[in-house]
């Protein structure tokens, strides 16, 4: 029986270990583009008789990857699924401090995580399903940053701001064709995860913002990455996904 085919990015811990949680457990074939694999979402492959393919690899590099994926779906074809639908998760947050202190490495390395792999990947996913007459969907994970200036956070600001921008693109783009993917940038709201301990563990002298992100963990606002995901899949799976090519989970 035809699965549908989901690819995610980021999968081995916080909302994109929650993600591909869920996923598995509706029978799906599920690839996972990580730095590492996951045991628990192999056990839950074999749970719910999902198919399940794991490639580590560092999306700072991601060349190779993207040469990968479109070859696999050249081999395995429009034939073998239901649907196809790519979320790009995974990001990566430089030091938090003011960009002339930024380490050139290490701003580099972020930017190429969080913005120029999802769009790579986006690129490589779109041309290699070109032809596919079944549904095509593209969820790009962004985040309020994308739309809110914050000292000492330039890196993650401009990649989520031109996340948000590329896939506005896309959107124009994909709506011409016949049988375009339906595409969106979604802000997941303030998420219980190592991103926000280490908003949390930044330097106050360096990160004038430190006690925005300490107040909402006191005042538990947190939500957890279990939640935030049955929220993401619901708002993925709804007949209107894609008409507003930019949303904030907060608000749909």
């Amino acid at each position: 029986m035809e699965k549908k085919l989901y690819i995610l990015t980021g999968a081995s811990r916080g909302l994109g270990f929650s993600i591909a949680k869920q996923l598995l457990s509706e029978s799906i074939a599920l690839i996972c583009i990580s730095r590492s694999s996951n045991d628990e979402l192999a056990q839950a492959a074999l749970d719910y008789n999902s198919v399940l393919e794991q490639w580590c690899c560092d999306l700072s590099e991601s060349e190779s990857v993207c040469l990968k994926l479109s070859e696999w779906i050249g081999v395995n074809g429009e034939h073998s699924f239901q649907s196809a639908t790519l979320i790009n998760n995974a990001g990566m947050m430089p030091r938090i401090v003011p960009l002339s202190k930024a380490e050139h490495h290490d701003l580099t390395k972020a930017l190429r995580v969080s913005l120029e792999a999802p769009m790579l990947l986006c690129a490589a996913f779109l041309s290699a399903t070109e032809g596919w007459h079944k549904p095509r969907k593209i969820l790009n994970v962004s985040s309020g940053l994308g739309h809110r200036a914050m000292a000492s956070q330039a890196g993650y600001c401009a990649s989520k701001a031109g996340m948000d921008q590329f896939t506005r693109c896309l959107a124009i783009e994909e709506s011409s064709k016949d049988n375009g993917a339906r595409v969106c940038s979604l802000s997941p709201g303030i998420i219980d995860t190592d991103m926000q301990v280490q908003l949390r563990s930044a330097s106050h002298a360096d990160f004038p913002d430190h006690g925005y992100f300490v107040d909402h963990q006191q005042k538990g606002s947190l939500v957890s990455a279990k939640e935030t995901a049955q929220k993401v899949l619901h708002f993925l799976s709804h007949r209107n996904f894609g008409d507003s090519p930019v949303a904030d989970i907060r608000d749909v």
